[in-house]
């Protein structure tokens, strides 16, 4: 398939709810195929459609565990539930997350150490995963996306005021502007 080149920050597609899947053909079957591929050249452990300018709920993961499991899969109008995040500081290390739409930059964001995803395969069939730790934060990033949020937009004070200044410095935040993974060096 193809590496597609991911958009950045301030680009509508990024900033707006993703439409649900209709159907799942070949036209659907041949975007994840891309969206593996782009995610595997960034390198990330998730990308959802609008990432790479596609209006459509779907995102894919790939991301092994500490016990060796690997967790590959692609979620198809997913609903993720997810209780309410603890009431704390974001840990420097620990909460540390990246974006490939927010290219080589990291903040520090608490989310749920718990989420469960529902969503449909590529074989139209329904499944559900329920998420601990690293794959949580995957699931709630990756469906974020597809609400039109990115995690910058949910950072507190002072890490947000530090994201928006990133932005600014790299001239993103407007329409128009993406990189190329196994081209342009920046990683996410």
């Amino acid at each position: 398939m193809a590496v597609r080149p991911i958009c950045i920050t301030g680009e509508p597609v990024l900033h707006s709810p993703a439409a649900e899947v209709e159907v799942i053909d070949d036209d659907v079957r041949a975007l994840v195929a891309d969206m593996f591929d782009t995610m595997e050249a960034a390198p990330g452990v998730g990308l959802a459609a609008p990432q790479i300018g596609v209006d459509a709920r779907i995102f894919v993961y790939d991301w092994t565990d500490d016990d060796a499991v690997r967790w590959r899969g692609v979620a198809i109008n997913p609903e993720l539930l997810v209780s309410p995040p603890p009431v704390e500081e974001a840990d420097e290390e620990l909460d540390s997350e990246g974006c490939l739409s927010v290219p080589g930059e990291r903040f520090p964001l608490v989310r749920s150490a718990r989420s469960v995803l529902r969503a449909i395969d590529l074989e139209g069939e329904p499944y559900e995963i329920d998420a601990v730790g690293w794959l949580a934060r995957i699931f709630q990033h990756e469906n974020d996306h597809l609400d039109g949020v990115l995690y910058v937009d949910r950072l507190e004070h002072p890490h947000r005021k530090a994201a928006q200044k990133a932005i600014r410095k790299q001239s993103w935040g407007s329409p128009g502007r993406s990189w190329m993974p196994g081209v342009d060096n920046l990683e996410g």
